[in-house]
């Protein structure tokens, strides 16, 4: 395996998910052989099982739906709950590849992406999904690109790309609205979407990313893109992804999460209980004092303007609008969680390495 899948930067994934380092046991090799034959794995073209046995399926990120809750994890498992996280129900997916990230733009248009460069999209709140894209069309259109642009570089990456198999997972995946959107993954992957995800394009970051790091959290917005990875990455684009510049980083170490609070503030947060927040235009981060080292991997925002953070071994952080520190509640899972997100009666769901959790409403000042 690839030394880079053993760097600190994918402690998110790894530790939380239990998985052997950015694909699960068996999926790897598949790939590889599909290198090698040009045959595409098997997993991109089986449904996930549906079994009972998916309620305590390690779960690996959750939003909402409108007042629905999808969270997706491993094996193309996704669960919905319409009673705000007290009971879940498998949904019909195509795939038994492992969903990373889900994002919905309403309480219908939803998108889920995860390994094997998958992305998913659904129409009707999460109920049935359908194959946008995968590992072998992402390298086929990055090689186009590469091809088009007579860049030596940009075609000896989109050779290597392609050579590879479809092994890349995609981390994150941020909508402005039903039509616009993107996802990042590993080694610098990212592609934009203008038409619901109808057809997806790759983006070149390179001037702002030479060493083609992992990206872990991407928010986009209009008029802006900001994109978080491993060593402290910070980027951002101002034209719909058409150039990146790099951005003064406050920390060395990798940022695992990015959001955006209802105020417009960005918060990044990742390994060593590292948080930082920046105003809207994303140049000048502050650090918040999170009183954990353990890796901050999950966080929600919250409809007062503050957010929550959760760590890798269960701590429930809250911050109040323009906190300068992070305050621990007095809750604490026991179980490794990797997502979060607050529903519709103020209760907070976490995605769980054994499954969905429900805790109670959080104290909101």
């Amino acid at each position: 395996m690839n030394d880079r899948l053993s760097h600190p930067g994918v402690a998110r994934r790894r530790a939380l998910a239990g998985l052997a380092g950015w694909a699960v046991v068996g999926l790897l090799p598949a790939s590889a052989r599909a290198a090698q034959t040009g045959a595409a794995p098997a997993v991109l073209a089986r449904p996930a099982l549906m079994s009972p046995k998916a309620l305590g399926a390690a779960m690996l990120a959750v939003t909402r739906a409108g007042s629905r809750l999808v969270a997706v994890g491993e094996r193309g498992t996704v669960l919905l709950s319409d009673d705000h996280g007290q009971h879940w129900r498998q949904a019909a997916v195509p795939v038994q590849v492992t969903l990373t990230c889900v994002a919905f733009t309403d309480e219908r248009h939803g998108w889920a992406a995860g390994h094997l460069g998958t992305i998913l999209h659904s129409d009707d709140g999460g109920q049935t999904w359908r194959k946008q894209l995968d590992g072998i069309a992402a390298a086929a259109r990055v090689a186009e690109a590469a091809r088009a642009s007579g860049d030596a570089a940009a075609l000896a990456g989109a050779q290597a790309l392609v050579d590879e198999g479809p092994d890349k997972p995609f981390f994150d995946l941020s909508f402005i609205d039903a039509r616009r959107g993107f996802a990042a993954g590993a080694y610098g992957l990212l592609f934009a979407t203008a038409d619901g995800g109808k057809s997806w394009r790759p983006l070149s970051a390179r001037p702002a990313n030479p060493q083609g790091l992992h990206l872990y959290g991407l928010r986009a917005t209009v008029g802006q893109l900001v994109v978080a990875g491993e060593q402290g990455l910070l980027m951002r684009s101002v034209d719909n992804g058409a150039s990146f510049e790099a951005l003064p980083s406050p920390y060395n170490g990798s940022f695992l999460g990015l959001l955006q609070t209802p105020g417009g503030h960005l918060i990044a947060h990742g390994l060593r209980g590292s948080a930082y927040r920046a105003g809207p235009g994303a140049s000048r981060w502050e650090r918040l004092e999170s009183q954990t080292a353990a890796t901050l991997g999950a966080s929600a925002v919250l409809p007062n303007g503050g957010f929550v953070l959760v760590s890798q071994v269960g701590e429930v952080l809250i911050a109040p609008p323009d906190a300068a520190a992070l305050r621990r509640l007095p809750v604490r899972e026991a179980v490794p969680i990797a997502g979060a997100a607050l529903a519709a009666d103020g209760a907070l769901v976490l995605a769980s390495l054994r499954g969905m959790r429900r805790l109670a409403s959080l104290p909101i000042e």
